[in-house]
């Protein structure tokens, strides 16, 4: 593609070279770069991309996307200079990809719990109901049934336009992703067509990035700012900032709720730990869900899925059929007769909706045992209320380690206890060694009681001073509980 037709809606500041020149692929990454190619210099959080930009010249770039003109310009390589680069990449990807997201609907969804939950069920429920499907998720990205790893919730615009590419040479009709308050506030969606956008809930979380509530909802808010008229947008209604979300919306506004008048609604009939009894708008399902916020990621699901033409009968029937996303509320059942629980919940919010649903289900016949901890390099200030919500609905806890990055995790399990005082410290104890702290848990567990292992999920590492270590909490409890530890299918 022509450099001319990838800035064809692009205001530029300068232009020195010559731009008819033939461009063979574009990227953010340097180290990516090849013959032909555009490298766009961006401004990152941790680095400049402006400081790469003759290690991309010498790789083969043939043009350069830039806020700040360099000095020094190779010859034969064109130079465009924009006021912001993070606002056009979008834009460019989605030209040289040819605008993938418009030929098929994508779907995104955002907030703070349940975007991996949403998205991955519309993925199977539409793929059940015979659909070729995309995914973009933080567990693993799907192109039909190709898995593609991911390393982030959301991709960088350019990978993100490749993959969507991908999908539609692959014959995808749909497409579901997770939005993240990064990915919107940096600008990595710009340029997408949505046919829809889902609001799950919003709290405390990411404020290392954003620094204040305040941005942090925003950065979602201009997720459905953007949406086009012809597309929906589905809200949680029982979320304070629901319908805050959609106030300049110009999508079709639906919402859902489990406690109020909504355009889909729905209440728990029965609850068991493998499963529930749902009615949703006035019919009844069987789901192999459990706790309130599943209802809630279940109600969302339903709704897009009719939104997007589906008959909800079939919705209903399929949505029986589905499992829980990996690492999200997964049981594991001893031959002692107690459960354990692992769960990706590393919000207080987050850890409040797994015990108020492990509660549910318990009804006061157990005892809940939590193992939490939190991350290095991130909020510090959701530490104390991880701590104050798992003392505050479980029996005991133990208070560990949880990717911590380059911070000392005993650091950051101090700041962690530092939020309760010593009543609750009675219930607490302090094991940096994540894989001694759930066997230490496990052999707590009596009969009939649950074991939450919260933080990490679906992921198999410990990231420690910048090193990946193998470290799944589902191995780590099968071999505590002697069990067969070949992972869940």
């Amino acid at each position: 593609m022509r450099l001319t037709e990838l800035l064809k809606d692009i205001k530029t500041v300068a232009v020195a070279g010559n731009a008819d020149t033939d461009i063979k692929g574009v990227n953010i990454d340097s180290r990516r770069i090849g013959e032909g190619h555009l490298f766009v210099a961006l401004k990152g959080t941790q680095t400049d991309g402006h400081q790469f930009i003759d290690k991309a010249v010498e790789l083969g770039a043939k043009a350069v996307l830039c806020e700040d003109m360099p000095d020094t310009k190779a010859d034969g390589v064109c130079y465009v200079q924009v006021e912001n680069t993070e606002d056009v990449v979008g834009k460019v990807a989605t030209t040289f990809y040819g605008d993938p997201s418009t030929k098929l609907k994508l779907v995104g969804v955002t907030g703070t719990n349940g975007k991996t939950t949403i998205a991955t069920l519309l993925y199977k429920m539409f793929t059940k109901l015979g659909h070729k499907c995309g995914l973009l998720s933080t567990v693993c990205n799907y192109i039909v049934d190709e898995a593609v790893p991911a390393s982030h919730t959301t991709p960088d615009a350019i990978e993100l336009n490749q993959l969507l590419d991908r999908m539609v040479k692959a014959g995808c009709e749909y497409a579901f992703m997770e939005c993240s308050s990064h990915a919107i506030a940096q600008k990595r969606i710009g340029g997408l067509n949505f046919a829809g956008g889902i609001f799950t809930n919003l709290t405390r979380d990411h404020l290392d990035y954003h620094k204040t509530f305040d941005n942090y909802r925003d950065a979602k808010k201009a997720f459905f700012d953007s949406l086009p008229k012809q597309a929906f947008a589905i809200t949680n209604a029982d979320d304070k900032n629901g319908m805050v979300m959609v106030q300049n919306c110009k999508a079709n506004v639906k919402t859902y709720s489990t406690r109020s008048m909504a355009d889909f609604k729905a209440r728990i009939v029965e609850c068991h730990f493998e499963g529930m009894y749902l009615e949703i708008n006035g019919r009844e399902v069987g789901v192999q869900f459990i706790g309130k916020f599943n209802v809630s990621n279940l109600l969302a699901v339903y709704g897009a899925a009719v939104s997007l033409g589906a008959e909800p009968e079939e919705v209903l029937v399929v949505m029986s059929t589905l499992h829980s996303v990996s690492g999200r509320l997964e049981p594991i059942r001893s031959k002692e007769g107690y459960t354990a629980i692992v769960d990706y919940a590393h919000t207080p919010d987050a850890l409040e909706n797994v015990l108020n649903a492990i509660h549910e289900v318990l009804d006061g016949k157990g005892t809940v045992i939590t193992v939490c901890g939190a991350g290095g390099n991130r909020d510090k200030g959701k530490r104390p209320l991880m701590a104050q919500e798992a003392v505050r609905q479980s029996d005991r806890v133990i208070i560990t380690s949880d990717n911590p990055r380059f911070e000392e995790p005993q650091d950051i399990i101090n700041d962690m206890l530092a939020g309760l005082n010593a009543q609750q410290m009675k219930k607490v104890v302090a094991i940096a060694d994540r894989r001694e702290a759930i066997r230490t848990a496990c052999m707590m567990a009596q009969k009939g009681d649950v074991v939450l292992i919260a933080g990490k999920g679906h992921e198999d590492y410990q990231e420690i001073k910048g090193v990946k270590h193998h470290f799944d909490d589902r191995e780590v409890v099968r071999e505590a509980m002697g069990l067969d530890n070949s992972p869940k299918i």
